[in-house]
């Protein structure tokens, strides 16, 4: 979680740092073009009103003359440095008296060609500010009138502006800084606590619960981790019924097999009628087992994924009849109405035979064994839009609203459930799934049971 931290916490601050200092940038340029424009502007107006002031008043002398005479017209008008260029573009007077060939700039160019030029350089070390306009007589250029300041002082308010925004800038990122922090701990927190409520689950203590703080992603993390660990005791809880159901399923053939192989042995019970007696109980015992164990070795091949459906033509009008065959002897002996109905104009299908008998046979298996003398169990066929469906209701015992959901759930057995092992339907779904179909049951307790499947059109693969 450090490490989560300390990245959250350096992202935050490359973001802000960026961010302000593109803004101090931006802002240190915004405050200099505004300092420079004021200054030009305020040199450009009085320029302005002087080169008025020629073309008034002093146009009809020559510019040799206004220098020697009323020169003192023009550095009257303005605090700034005042001087005049003739039309070659040399400084003939200057305001401070004195005239230096490297005082001409690009604005005495700009403003002998009719324009006003601004210029911003540096004359003997000093950074100055020029701003030029041409003096005209009758529409003629005759010279060139340029106003000039240094930009000491502005660069110095600039330099305080910007030392000002930097404290500023220094101040933001220290408290976005702060804050980033705070937020990384915000979301690093209750991460570590989900994180050691994790660890405990992992060490086998289920009993514990994130406690949920926030309705957000993390929050959600704490209900998944939740809802994971109730699962996980469920299903461990499930997983020892089923060993201890599958332990006493098992032991008791074992024992009445062993107790009959005991009780052989003796010579007191070496006669005939005893001898035919014992081996048919072993024998009937040892396919209880034997069926117990397929059942149980079926299961594991189902969920690890081994098992794999051999398709071949199914004619299902004699699949049904070979249920009725089946089953018809049982219905018999345990007083129960069985019915077997199908559709005259019921389809073939290329599916497993074997797998789809097995399916058929666990679910009316359940409705036998849930069922009392007097009642029914009926099986339906039908042709499906989607291929076919197959009904399997009867009047049992039925199932509690409770318990439905999780009838098909591994290992799970009713509370007055005959189920041997309580894999019986979950086998059942996992054929269903693997043949690309859905197993939907619906019950009322003390009424029945009602098994719908529907499974599609299985397609003749491409061998056959």
């Amino acid at each position: 979680m450090k490490g989560i931290r300390a990245r959250l916490s350096a992202n935050f601050m490359i973001v802000i740092i960026c961010t302000v200092v593109i803004l101090e940038i931006l802002l240190i340029y915004i405050v200099k073009q505004n300092y420079y424009n004021s200054l030009e502007g305020s040199l450009t107006n009085q320029l302005n009103i002087c080169t008025d002031m020629y073309t008034k008043y002093f146009a009809n002398t020559s510019l040799q003359d206004n220098v020697l005479y009323n020169v003192d017209a023009f550095w009257n008008q303005s605090n700034a440095e005042v001087q005049i260029a003739d039309q070659h573009g040399n400084i003939v007077m200057d305001s401070h008296g004195s005239i230096n060939p490297d005082m001409a700039g690009g604005d005495i160019e700009d403003a002998l060609n009719g324009q006003t030029g601004v210029w911003v350089g540096y004359i003997n070390g000093q950074k100055v500010m020029a701003v030029a306009s041409p003096l005209k007589s009758d529409q003629e250029i005759v010279g060139a009138l340029r106003f000039m300041a240094s930009l000491s002082a502005v660069d110095q308010d600039i330099a305080r502006t910007v030392q000002i925004f930097i404290l500023i800038g220094v101040l933001v990122i220290l408290i976005v800084g702060s804050v980033s922090i705070f937020l990384a701990n915000s979301i690093v927190v209750p991460l570590q606590e989900v994180t050691a409520v994790a660890q405990r689950m992992a060490a086998g203590d289920f009993q514990i619960k994130s406690i949920k703080k926030r309705d957000d992603e993390v929050g959600e993390l704490s209900d998944t981790l939740n809802y994971l660990a109730d699962e996980i005791v469920k299903r461990e809880q499930l997983k020892n019924d089923f060993i201890s159901s599958v332990s006493h399923e098992l032991r008791t053939p074992l024992t009445s097999i062993k107790g009959w192989a005991i009780t052989l042995q003796s010579e007191n019970f070496q006669h005939q009628e005893m001898l035919t007696s014992g081996l048919g109980i072993i024998a009937k015992e040892s396919d209880r087992l034997t069926g117990m164990v397929e059942e149980l070795l079926d299961f594991s091949k189902f969920i690890s994924g081994r098992i794999k459906l051999n398709p071949a033509e199914v004619n299902l009008i004699n699949l049904c009849e070979h249920l009725r065959k089946q089953l018809t002897p049982r219905a018999v002996r345990e007083n129960i109405d069985f019915t077997v109905v199908y559709a005259d104009n019921l389809h073939n299908t290329f599916t497993d035979v074997n797998r789809l008998k097995q399916l058929f046979i666990n679910i009316l298996d359940n409705a036998f064994n849930f069922n009392h003398p007097g009642g029914f169990v009926r099986f339906t066929a039908e042709n499906h839009k989607e291929g076919f469906k197959f009904t399997i209701s009867d009047s049992g015992c039925g199932i509690s609203a409770d318990e439905l959901p999780m009838v098909k759930e591994k290992f799970y057995k009713g509370k007055s459930s005959p189920s041997k092992n309580g894999i019986g339907l979950s086998i059942c779904e996992e054929i269903v799934n693997l043949m690309g179909g859905k197993l939907d049951i619906t019950s009322r307790l003390n009424q029945g049971t009602d098994v719908e499947i529907i499974l599609p059109k299985g397609e003749k693969p491409d061998a056959l």
